[in-house]
């Protein structure tokens, strides 16, 4: 029977495995749903698909930079502990490492490629077997410099947060200086040009609506909104922010006095935008001594 793209999107939701193996199991047993799980399991990825369920919102980001390509990552595991031991730490390094040498299109094309002799799914589920932990790589970017451009890397608290920094001119140095400012700062756009429109008339709204401009005149309003808006453009905005290792100097400043301007950059922190599950430690232990 023909296999459809949901089969395989939800066959590969329940168990973790990547597109092919996923499309193949349904394949092989005519698109039941239960055999194809069982299938997945009876070649050796039974525990990744037990642990399909749970939330990997930890583990950690990474940089890896090869001439003039670098890739950083995000990869997920369900606690701190996991994240600390080797066998993640190998299989981040190598994760981050085949990326940039493949530059794939996406998460899903990356699961697939060759690496260490398996694919890259394969390799996240022997290290999903070996934890005991759902471990995900959630998300990556590749950034490739041109000639006369730098790249620069930084990652901060472990891996906690990563970034990666792009500068036309100046120096590998420089950019890693602005890399170590942005991990620290959190900056959202390169410039206040980059800003959406939607974004910036929000913020203008709920400016006009403070309640501390109750009763002004609207040409006193708009001054004192303005004022605002540019100062909330300067704190989104890199360019504008004042460089962490300087002296008041903004970092447009600090780049544009060592001949350079700053291209783009690329910051992960581990677990943002993720729910994280609340748990109830008593409850876990009364059940625990329930068993």
């Amino acid at each position: 029977m023909a296999i459809t793209a949901a089969q395989v999107k939800e066959l590969r939701d329940k168990t973790n495995v990547g597109m092919m193996d996923a499309k193949k199991a349904l394949v092989e047993t005519d698109g039941d749903m239960d055999k194809a799980i069982d299938f997945l399991r009876e070649k050796g990825m039974a525990k990744a698909a037990k642990k399909a369920g749970a939330v990997a919102a930890e583990g950690m980001t990474y940089v890896a930079v090869k001439g003039n390509k670098a890739a950083i990552i995000e990869l997920n595991s369900q606690t701190d502990f996991v994240a600390g031991n080797k066998e993640f730490n190998d299989l981040l390094h190598g994760v981050a490492e085949t990326i940039v040498d493949q530059n794939p299109a996406s998460v899903e094309a990356a699961l697939e490629l060759p690496m260490n002799g398996e694919t890259m799914n394969e390799e996240i589920i022997h290290t999903t077997q070996i934890t005991g932990e759902k471990i995900t790589l959630r998300r990556f970017a590749v950034v490739t410099a041109e000639e006369g451009q730098f790249l620069g890397a930084y990652s901060h608290m472990g891996g906690r947060i990563s970034s990666l920094v792009l500068v036309d001119g100046a120096s590998e140095e420089v950019a890693k200086d602005v890399a170590m400012h942005v991990a620290a700062i959190n900056p959202q756009y390169v410039s206040r040009e980059e800003v959406p429109a939607d974004v910036l008339s929000h913020e203008k709204e709920v400016q006009l609506s403070a309640e501390d401009l109750n009763g002004k005149p609207d040409a006193i309003k708009e001054k004192i909104v303005e004022g605002r808006l540019n100062k909330f453009l300067a704190e989104i905005s890199l360019v504008d922010q004042p460089f962490v290792k300087g002296d008041g100097e903004s970092i447009e400043q600090y780049v544009s006095g060592k001949n350079g301007k700053v291209v783009s950059f690329v910051r992960y922190e581990v677990g943002e935008g993720i729910e994280k599950a609340e748990n109830d430690f008593a409850a876990e232990v009364a059940a625990q001594m329930n068993n």
